[in-house]
């Protein structure tokens, strides 16, 4: 049994590069019409690389309405120069394979802890290969890369778990939510004490190096209802019900306008606070931390930010992908079924785009139901995901100790008045 427990991470490493060769076979022929005609690479070799030219400059895209994105994202997309004998599209997707394999990494450590768990090692090596190509051409990886290090470290060390969330924060804002788990008491302030001066260092030394660091607030404000949403899906279906409306590409998304196109992203805005506030209110009310309710509770939180956004792209899914693994490296996750769900909407996703995207963009009957079938088994694995958490949270009163999956702590480490009550 030793044996074989220790050539598993040999074969997780041999399935990465079977995967990961695939993957990159697939974006050498993305010309190709079912992969996109040439669409997924063109991400990377036109557009980052026009902001990668800005930012070389010292300054922010300013007035660039595609720019949505908040100031850590220059380092990011400045880092292909760290490999100048390559060019900006293959030094990038080199960086991304580096994420992609630091996420394996980081994953099959903690899932070689005692009692844990490779499900979450396997589940990543395994599942982001549906997307096809399209990890490889954006860099979600990367910003997921923080995620995934920030709570893996939560139990070693607080303060490392606050800074590396708080530079993913800097690039896309959703890595913020994966704190919102953290234990009461020392950790939770340790956590986010340190996410904040994090966060403060950073800015300072962005908006010092770079001008207009904070243009991307204004662009980001203008954003409508992508046709990827939940709310693009009651439009979709609406079109064929007699709605006018129709689809424009800006922002750098493929866009409904029309009448009442306002009013469902104010639907979608108003969503979005209310899962938010349900959130706050699980960790006011929850009393009981297991060592993996830091991991479901950021799965669930970034869950109900994605489903209620007015914005749903396909590389989304890598956030999910990513939270999902890190649940199933403990045995104490309540998210298994979630994550089967986030597996099967990740597939969908890939017929959707690249393969069947333009069935969605026209509204047909087809792209209609393909959106229809992958939002809401998001929409559903959302529903399971805060069920799931908040019966698990409220209990009788847990002391703030970092938890860790090598087991509940022994009798004599518990004190005498909680003794008595289990």
């Amino acid at each position: 049994m030793s044996a074989f427990r220790n050539h598993r991470p040999l074969a997780l490493a041999a399935a990465w590069l079977a995967t990961r060769a695939l993957m990159l076979w697939l974006l050498a022929h993305d010309h190709l019409a079912p992969l996109g005609g040439g669409g997924v690479s063109r991400e990377v070799g036109h557009l980052y690389f026009r902001w990668y030219g800005v930012l070389s400059r010292g300054a922010f895209p300013v007035g660039d309405p595609l720019w949505q994105y908040p100031p850590g994202a220059a380092p990011v997309l400045l880092a292909p120069a760290l490999l100048p004998s390559l060019t900006y599209f293959t030094a990038f997707v080199t960086l991304t394979l580096a994420a992609d394999a630091v996420i394996t990494a980081a994953l099959t450590w903690a899932g070689r802890r005692p009692g844990r768990s490779l499900r979450g090692a396997r589940l990543w090596v395994l599942g982001l290969p549906l997307l096809l190509h399209v990890p490889l051409a954006r860099y979600d990886v990367q910003v997921t890369a923080f995620a995934v290090v920030s709570l893996l470290t939560l139990s070693r060390s607080p303060r490392v778990c606050g800074a590396f969330a708080a530079m993913g924060a800097l690039v896309k804002v959703w890595p913020a939510l994966a704190l919102i788990g953290t234990p009461r008491g020392r950790t939770t302030r340790e956590v986010w004490t340190s996410a904040a001066v994090s966060a403060a260092a950073l800015l300072a030394v962005l908006a010092a190096l770079f001008s207009g660091p904070f243009d991307f607030l204004r662009q980001q404000s203008g954003r409508g209802v992508q046709i990827e949403s939940l709310g693009g899906t009651l439009l979709g279906f609406a079109r064929h019900a007699g709605w006018p409306g129709t689809v424009r590409y800006q922002y750098g998304a493929m866009e409904f306008v029309g009448p009442y196109v306002g009013a469902v992203a104010a639907g979608s805005l108003a969503l979005t606070v209310a899962a938010f506030g349900l959130v706050l209110l699980w960790r006011v009310r929850a009393r009981h931390w297991t060592p993996a309710t830091p991991y479901d509770a950021a799965l669930a939180a970034v869950l109900l930010f994605t489903v209620t956004s007015r914005v749903i792209s396909p590389q989304y899914m890598v956030w999910l992908l990513g939270l999902a693994a890190v649940c199933l490296t403990s045995r104490h996750t309540t998210q298994r079924p979630v994550a089967a769900l986030i597996v099967a909407a990740t597939a969908v996703s890939s017929v959707v785009y690249p393969g069947l995207y333009g069935e969605v963009v026209r509204g047909t009957w087809t792209g209609c139901l393909l959106m229809l079938v992958r939002n809401g088994l998001l929409a559903t694995a959302a529903g399971v995901s805060l069920v799931r958490l908040w019966r698990s949270g409220p209990s009788t009163t847990a002391p703030d100790r970092r938890t860790s999956d090598r087991g509940a702590p022994g009798p004599h480490r518990i004190p005498a008045a909680l003794r008595t009550r289990q």
